[in-house]
């Protein structure tokens, strides 16, 4: 079995209003901003700590800041590497950079230094603008990586006037929360002066449809940066079937949507820098989650559409019965990245009078895939239903042209992105005929319902981060007290999965796993720190000498 048109028996379970498909996209991201520009400028664009933008001023912004990059050198297809908290800056420079036809390379600015090299040394940008606490860090890469253009941004300059001026009080928390912050820094252009440049003239030649936009990275299953490329006709696409997916939201001044999630991932960056600037929205920004804010800016402005992990909506929940703040007027909150519980829905339903789904994608994908219905036939346990104009198989993974009732999840769509970064074999083998193999082991039900009962890929998924096992392993492998090492992940109530490690001592009987795990968090992201180090004696092999780790997961669940 080759190329072909399967059934699509999810179309008859959609929503009102949801249509089958969608008519191919053209031009840009930046048309999105045009559009919502034009038909609103002065209704506010960003929110940030109370301080509002209009559309026509981040347009603006944005002129200017394109126009300062192509000065800097920034040319059509060339990388630029963003490191950025979720912030007003970060949605200028990402349309800046995308105005001139470069390409946006998101990175977690929490990364360690070493974290962050590798992925620099994968895509070999020599344009970057980051947060003013990691510009050391890009300094100092060694010279091969050296960045000719370092823009630092000062996220504190975007806040209100007067909280500024509360983080300059001369207080320990003011100290603290400004350092949280900001760091000072030298050798860098500063943001401020970017924003302050010429516009960029309007004749100057704007991207299409099938250009690279953004490369965004994913952790694969050996660790090893790869990045996805992902055009602007598949985040236009993606955008376009998240509003197609909630007719109820209407377009305009109405429309809230909190950036809760960092923009950084793609679940956030689509959901929040695409869709939301699109839907002509208020994008509320906040650098990371904090209930008490969030609440604090529900009060006036409850998200009409509030994309999030089911961590955030337990944390949120709890707060808001524990401060009594009433959650009314969140209509459509989406949850992704890992398994909802039924049990989490109903209340939160209940406390906001709107709905709470689960969808599922990857980054690959621009990134979501599927969602359940925002009506009252979403099926608990289930991911939910291909979105319009998304095609899916399941098929045997060991001969992915056979299709089965329980196997490997193959997608197609105006969604999927064109290969990874530089790696045409990698990019080769997760492509069957055209189909893309997500690596995930689904059931479809006769509604089109689709359930996740397995995972080809041993990627651990914690708190909606990725980790992939050989990085953690390679690392705890440097410790002198580690001979060997398994990691692998264990369900979690609080972050779906958590990271845990089996380790074989060095020395018999001898580990002190509390310097281990302070050894990993010198090297490794704190997410991907092993929660638990669990010494055992031997791990499982195969005849080739592979460890075994779904047998030493199903070991530590069994004791």
């Amino acid at each position: 079995m080759t190329s072909f048109d399967p059934p699509r028996p999810w179309t008859s379970s959609y929503a009102a209003g949801v249509p089958v498909d969608l008519e191919p996209q053209t031009g840009s991201l930046l048309d999105i901003v045009d559009a919502s520009t034009r038909d609103y400028p002065d209704a506010p664009a960003l929110q940030f700590f109370g301080r509002e933008t209009t559309y026509a001023e981040m347009s603006a912004q944005i002129a200017r800041a394109a126009a300062a990059l192509a000065a800097h050198g920034v040319r059509a297809g060339d990388p630029v590497a963003l490191v950025l908290p979720n912030c007003p800056q970060h949605i200028v420079a990402f349309y800046a950079v995308l105005r001139l036809g470069a390409v946006v390379v998101e990175h977690n600015p929490l990364y360690t230094p070493r974290e962050l090299r590798k992925q620099f040394e994968d895509h070999g940008a020599k344009h970057a603008i980051v947060w003013s606490k990691v510009v050391a860090t890009v300094q100092e890469f060694p010279a091969d990586l050296r960045v000719d253009t370092l823009i630092s941004v000062d996220v504190t300059r975007a806040m209100p006037w007067t909280t500024r001026l509360a983080l300059r009080l001369p207080v320990a928390k003011a100290r603290a929360s400004r350092a949280a912050l900001h760091a000072a820094t030298r050798g860098a252009t500063d943001w401020e002066e970017v924003v302050r440049h010429d516009p960029l003239p309007a004749s100057h030649p704007r991207p299409v449809a099938s250009d690279l936009a953004i490369i965004q990275y994913t952790s694969g299953t050996t660790g090893t940066p790869k990045g996805a490329m992902l055009t602007h006709a598949n985040l236009l696409a993606n955008a376009a079937q998240a509003r197609a997916w909630v007719p109820q939201i209407v377009r305009g001044e109405g429309c809230v949507v909190y950036a809760v999630l960092p923009m950084f991932h793609a679940y956030g960056l689509t959901l929040c820098l695409t869709f939301a600037m699109s839907m002509g929205a208020r994008l509320v920004l906040f650098p990371k989650f904090d209930a008490d804010l969030v609440l604090a800016v529900t009060k006036k402005h409850p998200a009409t559409f509030l994309p999030l992990v089911p961590p955030i909506a337990e944390r949120l929940l709890a707060a808001a019965e524990a401060k009594g703040v009433s959650l009314a007027g969140t209509d459509v909150a989406i949850s992704g990245a890992m398994a909802l519980p039924h049990d989490l829905v109903v209340p939160f339903e209940k406390a906001t009078g709107g709905y709470l789904v689960e969808g599922y994608g990857l980054s690959e994908c621009s990134p979501v895939l599927m969602a359940n219905p925002v009506a009252d036939n979403r099926v608990a346990g289930t991911v939910g239903l291909p979105l319009p104009g998304t095609e899916c198989r399941v098929v045997d993974p060991d001969d992915p042209r056979t299709d089965v009732e329980r196997g490997e999840l193959l997608v197609r769509g105006p969604q999927v992105f064109s290969g990874y970064y530089g790696k045409p074999e990698e990019t080769e083998a997760v492509f069957i005929d055209g189909w893309f193999r997500t690596g995930d082991i689904v059931t479809i039900d006769e509604d089109g319902f689709v359930r996740i009962v397995d995972r080809i890929k041993e990627l651990i998924i914690t708190g909606g981060f990725n980790v992939a096992p050989t990085e953690v392993e390679n690392v705890l492998r440097q410790h002198p007290g580690v001979a060997d090492v398994a990691v692998v992940g264990l369900p979690s109530e609080h972050s779906g999965e958590e990271v845990v490690a089996a380790v074989v001592p060095t020395v018999p009987g001898e580990l002190d796993v509390e310097a281990v795990r302070a050894f990993a968090r010198g090297i490794l992201t704190p997410y991907k720190v092993p929660r638990r180090i669990v010494v055992v004696d031997d791990l499982p092999r195969s005849l080739i000498g592979k460890v075994l780790r779904r047998q030493v997961r199903d070991k530590l669940l069994a004791d």
